[in-house]
């Protein structure tokens, strides 16, 4: 990797391209980078005229490839710049005159530095090599395959950069061909050393000078005799970006104590006419059973809901940790200069009117007074929050008060009231439900590090529409992925790769893609819809962990065995291969038109006793890992025998230290869903009329388990 006197010389080099008010460096200047990260690059000459280029194919020997070498001409190929597999004196001098004369014809005002004379790589598989400057995640190294279909195919990986030796390699894996690479028909297999390497001193490189805005190596000739890069192409980043405020770990913790465990709460705009906001907001927290400090603020009212009201948050008595606003927008800047003199923490902005409906400027004005005083801002445009173990109701919306240990977060007030209506429903127990709206300040990476710490928090589950600051949102789910698990709903999938890039890696670089790949390496469980998200969140803290990959498929009837299995391989688990002794006594349960195996299918005409039996061989056995239950509604076995023999049966294991994952799938009559609920409550997680969600909350389960290094 490259030491101090490498990095000097590609900083002087750097800064010599800027000075020139260049954006791309040569093709000769790439060799110098390449070179000082110790990127393998073919033997490379510069030649100023035909006999040069002659002279420096002989010196090369073998066939060669001849690049125009031109600051205005960035792509190459696209003006005729580039001549592959030229032999000898004859063909060079040939090529050396058709490239100047392309690139003439071109680009007639493009200076010409000369024509790069470089060895003819062998054949190998052809990869790419790059990064970009993501503007959520800032640089981003990417993998794929290359060449000319590097585009077509878009079959590429994406990592924060930089990656350590392990993430470089698991980039080999990540592709859709990464066969390929393993060798196939006879092919053998890339030095996959040699190219994770090539991805690891890339991202590197970028690390080490955020000037660089684009890399391309494309293409990276992998072999078994190693990685070489014929083509290298570094874009300078153009302007400069205003950083933004960030704030540490630890006040971070200090004030997200307390805005979600406060003492004392001022609502500015408190009202005791019903029907507005500020009267709800009031009655909430009133009637929510918050045991601190409640005070309205109203220069017009001298009694709000039997409290006293104070003309200004500056009149309160003591302390305030929270001032939820309900107050029109355009009063909110100067209530907030009151709030910041007061040295109140945390202002819970409820209003609308700001960013989301063109009025920047009056968003940024509130930025400003928050941060001159160092008030953290939720909000604007919010339905404002619910902190159940506080007995916390800061809102407009209906009250909530089922206590568990889910967080739930949301960027839309919509969303957030499917959130609200599906816990309710369900009856989640939830210890948070916050809304972030616009984000001015407060965003998911703050309370991310919050839920992380909070002992009433089971798992977090954050719909988003972007991240202000990826990083510190990856950061924040690295620390919390190994105690909890984070599931992200993620809006806007379609690419926006259709932006202006001046690489084949920027064009790849869609936000999805990115996204995608980087929430995984977090280790947060992205989910493809909102009901998946609401329901891994119910569902994942009722789940134990599993020990291993075992799973086993029970079921009374052979067509949800073959869906379960399905769903088991879209969710990337597999059905155990049962071994011989555990068939024989799975064959000792069930009728000899059954069948055994893995799924085991014992019918659906069998007593109770034969679902409990084998239920209970699963459950004894420890090469089992996981269980996945199949039930068809019978009046041999009604729904509710089925659901209360199960519950007994996992409960009777658990009570023994025996505790292993179990999900059901239940078909029948509507009774059914009463028989799902039972075990839901009794840490089952079963779901009436579907195979795909029992297993998509196991998968789900699983993911994380392997993410937090609780399965190899």
């Amino acid at each position: 990797m490259a030491g101090p006197q490498d990095r000097e010389r590609v900083r002087e080099l750097l800064d010599s391209v800027r000075a020139a008010g260049r954006e791309a460096l040569t093709a000769p200047e790439g060799r110098i980078v390449a070179e000082a990260y110790g990127i393998a690059v073919p033997g490379e000459e510069l030649a100023q005229d035909i006999d040069e280029a002659v002279a420096c194919a002989d010196r090369l020997g073998g066939p060669v490839v001849l690049k125009i070498v031109s600051p205005d001409v960035p792509h190459k190929t696209d003006a005729g710049g580039v001549v592959v597999g030229v032999r000898g004196a004859p063909e060079v001098r040939a090529a050396f005159r058709r490239i100047i004369g392309n690139v003439r014809a071109y680009a007639p005002d493009a200076r010409i530095d000369g024509v790069q004379v470089q060895q003819l790589v062998p054949p190998g598989q052809e990869v790419i090599i790059g990064a970009v400057t993501d503007p959520t995640f800032g640089k981003v190294v990417a993998f794929g395959l290359g060449g000319v279909l590097v585009e077509v195919l878009k079959d590429i990986t994406f990592r924060l950069a930089p990656v350590t030796a392990d993430e470089a390699k698991s980039m080999l894996d990540s592709i859709r061909a990464a066969e390929i690479l393993r060798g196939v028909r006879g092919t053998p297999p890339v030095d996959r050393w040699a190219l994770a390497e090539q991805i690891r001193r890339v991202s590197q490189l970028v690390a080490d000078f955020p000037e660089i805005a684009e890399v391309d190596l494309n293409p990276v000739i992998a072999s078994p005799d190693g990685a070489v890069a014929a083509d290298i192409r570094i874009l300078l980043a153009t302007g400069t970006v205003v950083p933004r405020r960030t704030y540490g770990r630890e006040e971070i913790l200090v004030s997200m104590r307390r805005l979600m465990e406060p003492r004392s709460v001022a609502v500015i705009g408190a009202s005791d006419e019903q029907g507005k906001i500020g009267n709800a907001v009031m009655r909430n927290l009133v009637d929510g059973g918050f045991s601190g400090e409640i005070h309205p603020v109203n220069p017009r009212a001298g009694d709000i809901l039997g409290r006293k009201a104070y003309k200004s948050v500056t009149d309160v008595p003591g302390e305030v940790d929270v001032a939820v606003f309900a107050i029109p927008a355009r009063f909110v800047a100067s209530a907030l200069e009151e709030v910041g003199r007061k040295g109140v923490p945390n202002a819970v902005l409820i209003p609308s009117g700001f960013a989301e409906t063109g009025e920047q400027a009056l968003q940024d004005e509130l930025v400003a007074v928050a941060e001159r005083y160092g008030v953290r801002l939720l909000g604007p445009n919010i339905y404002g929050y619910y902190s159940t173990w506080q007995h916390l109701c800061a809102t407009f919306c209906t009250p909530y008060d089922v206590r568990g240990g889910v967080a739930l977060t949301s960027q839309s007030g919509g969303i957030g009231m499917a959130v609200l209506g599906f816990a309710r429903s369900t009856r989640t127990g939830v210890s948070a439900i916050v809304g972030l709206g616009n984000k001015a300040d407060i965003d998911e990476d703050d309370l991310l590090t919050w839920f992380g710490e909070d002992p009433n928090t089971r798992c977090v589950a954050m719909h988003l529409e972007d991240l202000k600051d990826g990083r510190a949102f990856v950061a924040a789910a690295r620390r919390t992925v190994p105690k909890k698990p984070v599931v992200v709903l993620k809006a806007g999938r379609t690419s926006a790769g259709a932006r202006a890039a001046g690489s084949h890696t920027g064009a790849l670089a869609g936000d999805d893609a990115v996204y995608d790949d980087i929430l995984r390496q977090a280790g947060v469980i992205r989910a493809p819809g909102l009901n998946e998200m609401l329901e891994y969140a119910r569902s994942l803290p009722v789940l134990p962990t599993p020990k291993g990959d075992n799973v086993v498929v029970i079921t009374g009837a052979g067509g949800s065995g073959v869906l379960l299995s399905d769903a088991l391989v879209d969710n990337g688990l597999a059905l155990m291969e049962i071994p011989p002794d555990l068939d024989a006594a799975f064959r000792a349960f069930i009728p000899p038109f059954g069948a055994a195996g893995n799924p085991v299918d014992i019918t659906g005409g069998e007593p109770p006793s034969t679902y409990e039996a084998t239920i209970r061989l699963g459950m004894e056995d420890p090469r089992v890992h996981a269980l996945v239950l199949g039930y068809w509604h019978t009046v041999v076995t009604p729904p509710m025998v089925f659901a209360e023999l199960t519950a007994r049966v996992v409960g009777e294991f658990r009570e023994r230290g025996i505790v292993k994952p179990v999900v059901a799938s239940l078909a029948g009559d509507i009774e059914v869903e009463e028989a799902c609920a039972y075990l839901f409550e009794r840490g089952v997680v079963a779901y009436p009329y579907t195979t795909e969600k029992p297993v998509a909350a196991l998968g789900a389960k699983y993911r994380w388990a392997r993410a937090a290094g609780l399965l190899t």
